[in-house]
Parts: structure tokens; sequence; C-alpha cells
């Protein structure tokens, strides 16, 4: 390996890392932003969900009781649903 060859790795390796540097730094999340995500809140204080498709707004008391009445069914249970068939979706 000739040295013009070894400079060149070595430049282009330093200005990718100065690159990815300058990078993150303007990509990152504010620490403020960070910090409030790491925050659990009580479900009472978060806003009201829209869930389309005409149901309206629903909160999330109301979707966690719903939830916890009516649990997912386990994968292979009783009355679960049946596994999707696949077809041949040709032209």
């Amino acid at each position: 390996m000739n040295r013009e060859s070894l400079l060149f790795c070595v430049g282009a390796l330093a200005l990718t890392v100065v690159v990815l540097a300058a990078g993150f730094g303007l990509a990152a999340l504010p620490p403020e932003t960070v910090a409030a995500a790491r925050r659990p809140v009580a479900a009472e204080t978060l806003p009201d969900v829209e869930l389309g498709g005409g149901f309206g707004t629903v909160t999330v008391i109301d979707l966690l009781g719903f939830y916890l009445e009516h649990p997912p069914a386990p994968a292979g249970a009783a009355g679960a649903a049946p596994a999707a068939t696949k077809r041949f979706g040709g032209c």
C-alpha cells in the first residue's frame, strides 16, 4: 500500500467522523425533551385520542379500561383469529 492511499483513507475516515459528529449534534433532541420523555405521566393528564373511522374521541382511561376488560387472545388459543392465508398476488 503506498503512502498516498494510506493518507487518503485516513483523511476520509477523519472527515467522516467530523461530519457524523456535527450531524449528531444537529439531529439530537434537546436535553429537556429527553428528560420529559423519561418521566412517566398519569393517564388522566393525557389528551383524548381520536380513533377515526366514525368512532370519535376516547379518553385514555376508557382505552385502558377496555383493554383490561377485553385482553387480546394469546396466540394459538381457542377463539383466536385464524392465521392469514398467503395467496399469489399476480397481475
